[in-house]
């Protein structure tokens, strides 16, 4: 691994099923963005919650990627791998005060009002034998520019209050485990889809509070189903095929407004993949969320 690239994305898919394709958007938006940036694409498995998991489904999301010509610069990374390193940064993060244990549950705090800003001792538990840990969040305005939604600000207090890094039931938080990961891996270029947008000032808080670089983030279009509900959570979802990838990767292509005559369906879809990295415009993606063609299967 090379300790500076200038370029490095990724794309880290949860296994609790088959590929979809709004995973395939992102993770070609994520790849081409890295590729004609000359760049390096990994990606990480992000199995932190075992009971969604689906035996087997991270080998068949590999296996499918590989089929439309993606594949690894780096080592595949687990999280399920990586309780050492979290642990260590999250006592960091302990010893300096920044983060504190929390018996407040979450219907508790739905009842007072949804954000944790203080423990409240009516509704604190204190026979709980499960704590969460917390990090302390202070009045603080985070700003970031995104390469594609533009300028972003969030009072992360107001919006988001004091917020969980381990769950109670000993379960590494997405928020915390994506910033170590993201450091550990070196990835200087986050891609990924608009539904982790609000998340982001979170990331780079956390990212302040244990010293770690902040990458640049680009968040791509939501494919939506003609009910305006995000794909992946649509019963209507279905797996793209890797025996036939020409269908999903031309909807994939169309849906981040690239140029269709760029996509040469004569070659391997990977040979196509590398032969339209420079026709590919990051200017191109649209900036609101795509409705997909159908909410059933890719056009043909």
């Amino acid at each position: 691994m090379s300790p500076h690239p200038h370029y490095r994305g990724r794309f880290a898919p949860s296994p609790t099923g088959p590929l979809h394709l709004g995973s395939l958007v992102a993770a070609l938006g994520s790849w081409m963005m890295a590729r004609r940036a000359g760049g390096e694409w990994w990606i990480r498995v992000e199995d932190l919650d075992p009971p969604r998991e689906v035996p087997g489904a991270a080998e068949r999301q590999l296996e499918t990627l590989a089929a439309f010509g993606m594949v690894s610069d780096g080592p595949v990374m687990k999280q399920s791998t990586r309780e050492a390193d979290y642990t260590v940064q999250l006592q960091k993060l302990l010893d300096a005060g920044l983060a504190f244990p929390c018996r407040c549950s979450r219907s508790q705090l739905t009842a007072a009002g949804g954000i944790h800003r203080r423990c409240l001792a009516e509704h604190r538990d204190e026979t709980a034998t499960q704590v969460s840990i917390r990090l302390r969040v202070p009045e603080r305005v985070i700003t970031f520019l995104d390469e594609l939604a533009g300028p972003q600000s969030q009072a992360l207090a107001d919006a988001v209050g004091d917020f969980v890094l381990r769950r109670a039931d000993g379960c590494w938080a997405y928020q915390f485990a994506v910033v170590v990961d993201d450091a550990a891996q070196g990835i200087t270029h986050v891609v990924r889809g608009a539904d982790l947008l609000d998340s982001t000032p979170r990331q780079i808080h956390l990212q302040r509070c244990l010293g770690l670089p902040t990458p640049h983030y680009a968040h791509l279009p939501l494919v939506l189903d003609e009910d305006g509900n995000k794909l992946s959570k649509s019963l209507r979802s279905l797996p793209v095929d890797g025996t036939d990838p020409w269908p999903a990767l031309r909807t994939a292509w169309g849906l981040l407004g690239q140029d269709e005559s760029a996509l040469r369906t004569t070659a391997a879809p990977g040979s196509a993949l590398v032969q339209a990295i420079a026709a590919f415009d990051p200017a191109r993606i649209p900036t609101a969320s795509a409705a997909a063609v159908s909410g059933t299967s890719p056009p043909a």
